[in-house]
This record gives structure tokens, sequence and C-alpha cells, in this order.
């Protein structure tokens, strides 16, 4: 009698794996294979941000190697391994010749990173840090160096500040906004920010951009647009990511800003499901781990055959960046008005509309009003 055709699982990431650890709570037996164009090792992609401040080299990141994780969810695990096509109507992935049938898919293939285009963008110490491969080569490209460029100032730019100030390095950091983390909090929540990350040594170019970059023996120069020079060591890209739609997309799966999935995560295709930061989840791209988490519990249901939407509440944003730490709710309107408290770079700030809270920032000290403003929301 031949073996049914497994769920098939397509990343490792925390997506993946979490989807994977959700199922099997619910049934031990189901044939699971996991797929992996990287190691496959289990790591929580947020920590990778922290391994300064928490004195942790890449490996002491990493949770579990693939031979651990497939002990550990009784699944099967192939790394180093990219899917090369989907076919929906047989039920079939495709790895180069070879052929596997799956009872479900579900893509958990996350997202890829911005990359810009430059003279000397192709410099081999213009690094970008999305995964756990990438910060393995980080921690060894800086070994003994000390100045460090951040292209962005977004949310991971910020928290890499942070985490390098607190490795004593010197960081700078370039963006073309006018404050940091601009399009998720307010002016003048980032302004906070800056400051507070100014104070624990970062140099900052904000209504800036890096427009060359020159390679030398010495190290590497920085042209930014207003023709001012920055040396330093290595540059760290964080300009931002987006959802990965390679394979959705080259095998006909309905895709926008992401992989158009219902509230079920049904995409386009019956059986095939997508999760985490490749997903458009009616409509929306939810890139941060919260609603991860809720989505997985919702699937794994979903995929033992008890058909569950998922339902996201109240999610702030946390960032990892404790010169300034920043909890945010972005809000989903531009009809009302920011009501601030504001000491230094203490801020609470609700976003109102007709009397009704329906976003908040907090900064520095104010992160503990986070617990009140959920519930001001969720009412």
């Amino acid at each position: 009698m031949d073996s049914p055709a497994p769920i098939i699982i397509i990343g490792t990431g925390l997506a993946g794996y979490s989807l994977a650890r959700e199922f099997r709570k619910l049934d031990q037996d189901t044939p699971i294979l996991m797929i992996s164009r990287d190691d496959g090792h289990s790591y929580s992609k947020p920590l990778l941000s922290t391994g300064f401040t928490k004195n942790k080299q890449a490996d002491e990141l990493s949770m579990g190697d693939p031979g651990k994780m497939a002990a550990q969810l009784k699944v099967s695990i192939r790394n180093y391994t990219e899917v090369s096509s989907i076919n929906p109507s047989t039920h079939e992935i495709s790895i180069g010749s070879e052929k596997i049938a799956y009872s479900k898919l579900v893509l958990a293939s996350g997202a890829v990173v911005n990359r810009l285009t430059f003279p000397g963008s192709d410099s081999d110490n213009i690094l970008s840090i999305n995964d756990l491969m990438d910060y393995r080569l980080f921690r060894n490209k800086i070994s003994g160096k000390k100045h460090i460029l951040i292209m962005g100032a977004g949310l991971i730019g910020c928290e890499y500040a942070n985490d390098l100030l607190n490795g004593g390095f010197d960081i700078t950091i370039v963006d073309p906004s006018v404050t940091a983390l601009n399009g998720l909090i307010p002016s003048f929540a980032g302004d906070a920010v800056v400051k507070g990350l100014q104070e624990a040594g970062a140099k900052f170019h904000l209504n800036r951009y890096v427009a060359s970059v020159a390679d030398e023996e010495t190290g590497l120069y920085a042209t930014l647009d207003d023709g001012s020079e920055v040396e330093c060591d290595i540059i760290i890209s964080a300009v931002g990511l987006k959802p990965d739609l390679s394979l959705a997309s080259a095998s006909g799966l309905d895709c926008d800003k992401g992989i158009q999935v219902n509230s079920c995560l049904e995409s386009s295709e019956s059986d095939i499901f997508a999760i985490g930061d490749c997903a458009q989840i009616e409509g929306i791209v939810r890139l941060y781990v919260l609603p991860l988490m809720a989505s997985a519990r919702a699937l794994a249901k979903t995929l033992n055959n008890d058909k569950t939407a998922v339902e996201f509440a109240v999610m702030p944003i946390a960032t990892k960046t404790p010169a300034c730490p920043v909890i945010v709710c972005p809000p989903q309107s531009n009809d009302g008005e920011w009501k601030i408290e504001q000491e230094e770079l203490d801020i609470s700030a609700k976003y109102v509309v007709q009397d009704k809270v329906l976003g908040f920032v907090l900064t520095g000290a104010r992160i503990k009003d986070k617990q009140l403003l959920v519930k001001d929301m969720a009412r």
C-alpha cells in the first residue's frame, strides 16, 4: 500500500517551524516534509538584532539544527534545497527533475531584502541580514572592525544600530527620511528614537542617501547625495523587506503585495496555503511575530480538517532599541488626531477618533502603559 502524500511546508523559518509545532499538537502521525533553501536551523529572526546585547554568537542563536528539529517535530527536513515549481493540478512540487506529491502545501517562504543599486553597491562589504546564515557571515566580517554604516533608519536599522552600539562599534545611520522609523511611528516619536540613539553614540545623516561606495584596501568610502563622505569598515543595508513571491507567482498563484490568501490562509489554488511574511491575508501583509503565531495556530487546525479563520487581536509592535524603546499599534485611519503626553524621550500618544482609541505609540519609560492602551483599543 502506497504511503499517503505528506503535508509539505516550504520554509523553515519561524513561520514554518511554528506551524509544524502547532500541527503536531493536534496530529502526531500525518507525514510532514519541510523544505528549506538555507541550512534549516531553527531560530527566532527577531533575536538576530540582539546578538551583541545578549553576548551571543550566531550559533548560540540557533535553537536546533535540522536533525534536532526533525526528531522533535517528527518531520522530514531537506535543507539547502530549492523548489523549482509547483503543479497545483497534479498536487506535486518539483525539485529539478524530481517530483514529490503533496496532500496539502504550505508556502512559508518569508520575505526577501530590498536591494539598492548604485555605483559600488556590489561590494562584498555591503551586507543584508535576513537569516541566521547572513548573520553568521556578518559576525565573521566585522571581527576586528570598528565603524559600521547602516543604510536605513527603519525598525531593523535602528535595532541593529542599538545592538552594535552595545557591542562597542561606531555607528553611522543614513536615511532619506527626516526621522527614524518613518512610516511606522509618527515623527514626534521618531525624533525621540533618533535622540536616544544619538545619546548612545550613533551619528545620523537624515534626509540623505548613499549615492556611491568606493571599496578600497583602507576601507569603504560612502559618498552621500550631498557630496559628503563617510568612511567605514562595513555597510549594513537595512532598507526593508518584501514578501518572497518568486515561486508562488511562477506557479500561477494569485499574488499582489504578497501571496493572496483568505482568512483561512487558503490561496487561489486548492490545498495550497501561505503563512508568515509571504502571505497577504485578506489584503494585508503582516510582517511581525504576533500575527504569525496567530496564523500558525489557526492554520494548524485547518490542516487538521477543522477549517479555522485566523483572528487578529490588538497586536502592538515592540522595537528592541533600549536607548529609546518603542511600542506602537499603528492606526488604520486618517480621520483622527494624536493626543500626546511627552517628557523628553518618554512619550504616550493616543490616536483618537470620536473619543475612540484607534492606535497608540509609547516610547521610553512610557512603554509601561502598553496594557492599559491595548485594553482601550480592545473596547
